[in-house]
């Protein structure tokens, strides 16, 4: 049961508040002035904050400074006088939730409660580390932007390698979000072909194209109300992108073959691990759009460049596997700790996740010891010392080989077949075959790409 705190001097106020809300099978506390509400959240378990603006000693704003400092977490609605609109304005940008006008509506009441609670519940779930782990002064910086940005209806670009977070912290803008009840559609650009991603994103109209044998309504139309989260736009084609910006800038989308201008509230996360100003200077990429989606930059840092939380991730990762698994817990001796601490993660936290599972899984007994890395990682980096140990003709070898080698390019570029068979300078098509011949895949969606 969701417990509120209801802080005004007036008691009809209260017991009106107390009435709606206890009906509603919340628990509700009061307070009639400031200093008694800070005692009581000192000594109470509470959610919400419902908190009168003009209160005698203490007034409303003084109060929320103070919550503010101490409860960073706890969401709080300011309740207003009518000639108390701009101060609760205001104090909206200090950080409160949002304002109630008295006389208070019985509806506007429990709508903005329910969402006030449920807003503090997924806040909880995002600095908790269940989506987002790490102590760094680094990674703390992204949660308080995270923070700052969620609640606004401001563009966010989300810049860093593969495999550093880009997709979690997307998420949890949206979780903590006004749209948080509504769909986050993910949209992987670099997945999908130039000559499919229009109709992907926009939809389109039956007859439209060679194939097109139905209307598909697009990704844009899909997340109407919500986010969509277009991860790697740095590989959107530039007609692409020149639709993506009129729909920006027009709050409207045409479907491939259609004529009807439709209206979408959408707002728009994008991602990429490629630098935009270097592809802008290339022409591969607009500028106009860049300034569009760059409202708010969050960048996100490496794991090289946040070593201190490497722990904290193996040791999280590791229970959860277990867990997963049916396992019994197992722990790191402090040499394997250290180990882990030492190397370079070029894949970031995907690739810690990915080893600390081989680790788990190949480990007999609850202790995993620097040997046992070792001879995990260890033989994983000298694979071919091992191949020539394997016997077999020269042939055998040679494709023993070419397959080790494809499958480390293919995890260094997140398995996206474009990406690597330009690093590898061969043809696509080529790539796939040689994917199908070795059996390398890491799953359906990856194969798809």
């Amino acid at each position: 049961m969701n417990s509120v705190l209801v802080v005004d001097d007036e008691r009809a106020v209260r017991d009106s508040i107390k009435m709606i809300l206890e009906y509603e099978k919340f628990d509700v506390q009061f307070a009639e002035d400031g200093r008694s509400a800070l005692d009581r959240l000192r000594s109470a378990t509470v959610d919400l904050v419902l908190l009168d603006i003009k209160m005698p000693n203490m007034d409303g704003m003084k109060v929320l400074q103070k919550i503010r400092e101490s409860y960073p977490l706890l969401p709080v609605v300011m309740i207003s006088g009518h000639g108390t609109i701009d101060t609760a304005v205001e104090a909206t940008k200090m950080g409160a939730y949002d304002f109630l006008q008295k006389p208070l509506d019985r509806e506007r009441l429990l709508i903005v409660v329910r969402n006030a609670t449920d807003y503090k519940r997924l806040r909880e779930t995002v600095e908790s580390g269940e989506a987002i782990l790490g102590e760094s002064p680094k990674i703390r910086e992204v949660l308080s932007l995270i923070e700052r940005v969620a609640p606004t209806e401001s563009r966010v670009l989300i810049t860093g390698e593969n495999g550093s977070g880009k997709e979690l912290v997307a998420k949890a803008i949206h979780g903590l979000s006004k749209r948080a009840a509504r769909p986050l559609v993910e949209v992987n650009c670099a997945a999908i072909p130039n000559e499919l991603i229009e109709s992907e994103l926009f939809g389109h109209e039956r007859g439209s194209f060679t194939g097109a044998s139905a209307q598909r309504i697009g990704k844009f139309e899909v997340a109407d109300g919500g986010t969509i989260f277009l991860d790697e736009i740095g590989d959107m084609s530039t007609n692409a992108q020149a639709k993506v910006l009129r729909a920006l800038e027009e709050g409207k989308i045409e479907r491939v073959g259609g004529n009807k201008q439709i209206a979408i509230d959408v707002r728009v996360i994008a991602a990429t691990n490629k630098n935009l100003k270097e592809l802008i200077k290339q022409n591969l990429f607009r500028e106009d759009l860049y300034h569009r989606l760059n409202v708010i930059p969050i960048h996100v840092p490496p794991l090289r460049e946040r070593r201190e939380d490497i722990l904290l991730l193996a040791t999280a990762f590791c229970s959860d596997i277990c867990r997963r698994n049916g396992m019994a817990g197992k722990t790191f001796t402090p040499e394997a700790l250290a180990v882990l601490s030492s190397l370079e993660w070029s894949g970031n936290v995907r690739e810690l996740r990915n080893t600390v599972e081989r680790l788990v899984i190949m480990t007999t007994g609850s202790v995993i010891s620097g040997q046992n890395i070792e001879h995990t990682i260890g033989g994983t980096r000298t694979a071919v010392d091992g191949m020539l140990g394997m016997g077999g003709t020269f042939q055998e070898f040679k494709d023993r080989a070419e397959a080790a080698y494809i499958r480390q390019k293919l995890e260094e570029h997140d398995w996206n077949v474009t990406r690597t068979a330009e690093a590898l300078d061969i043809q696509r098509s080529h790539l796939y075959n040689k994917m199908k011949k070795y059996g390398l895949a890491r799953g359906q969606e990856d194969e798809e790409r």
